[in-house]
């Protein structure tokens, strides 16, 4: 069975005191609201790391994510932040290849393969982002850019090293645009990707593998897309602020 998970990338928001507020009310609900065996993984920014690992204790349903990590192991990097520094402080999971990372920031397949390699080196699961832009989906060009964003950054990895991935689906056209993939639309290039995994690796590394969906998921669409067989989950944004609206996400899952 594939572990369902439901990660909330915060992004860069909220104060200290909102964090700590918004994690606690979160904490609570899932407690007494959600059922099953469903992962909830907070992406927060870096300085709340370990005020919230400290918040959540050892609740083994919630864990922390990181936004990013360097390529680089250590040295003379002002303001970046390594994998063995998020390991040091018990930080499990690191989110890669954002689509905001790839714009903003430049950040392209050969660097996240760095990244993804530093990251397992240390112990981190990585989260892996890929997706398209609208214009790209517009030429029908989507498959073949996601096969490829894929292949440049994991696809050097063993069997061993895919399945500490998971994969977060997110097409650039819907993320925080309030605009959301068709249920089928999702599930069309989840399956693409479960696809591409198996010719690589095999059919059964390939279902053992996470699969999340994220653009603009929240409380009224998440049940539909989750319901689909290939999507395992979601990368949640701006839902992901609101206890109660994240919280009803995860019991969608």
């Amino acid at each position: 069975m594939r572990q369902k998970i439901v990660a909330g990338n915060w992004k860069m928001n909220k104060t200290l005191e909102e964090a700590n507020i918004l994690a606690s009310e979160i904490k609570g609900m899932v407690a007494d609201e959600v059922k099953g065996d469903v992962k909830v993984i907070f992406c927060v920014p870096f300085p709340y790391l370990v005020p919230l690992k400290n918040l959540l204790g050892a609740d083994p349903r919630i864990s922390l994510a990181a936004q990013n990590c360097s390529e680089h192991e250590s040295g003379a990097y002002t303001g970046e932040v390594s994998a063995a520094m998020l390991k040091s402080i018990g930080i499990p999971y690191v989110v890669l290849g954002h689509s905001e990372r790839r714009q903003y920031f430049g950040e392209d397949g050969k660097l996240l393969a760095k990244k993804v390699d530093v990251a397992l080196k240390h112990g981190l699961l990585p989260i892996f982002c890929c997706g398209e832009p609208l214009e790209v989906r517009e030429s029908n060009g989507h498959e073949a850019l996601v096969k490829k964003q894929i292949e440049e950054s994991l696809y050097h990895l063993d069997a061993a090293g895919i399945q500490k991935v998971i994969i977060a689906y997110e097409p650039v056209w819907a993320i925080g645009t309030g605009k959301t993939a068709t249920s089928q639309q999702a599930q069309d290039m989840h399956a693409v990707i479960r696809r591409s995994l198996a010719a690589k690796y095999g059919e059964a590394v390939a279902n053992e593998i996470t699969i999340q969906y994220g653009g603009s998921v929240n409380a009224a669409n998440a049940k539909e897309l989750f319901s689909q067989p290939d999507v395992d989950g979601g990368l949640v944004g701006g839902a992901s602020l609101k206890s109660r609206e994240f919280a009803d996400v995860i019991k969608a899952m």
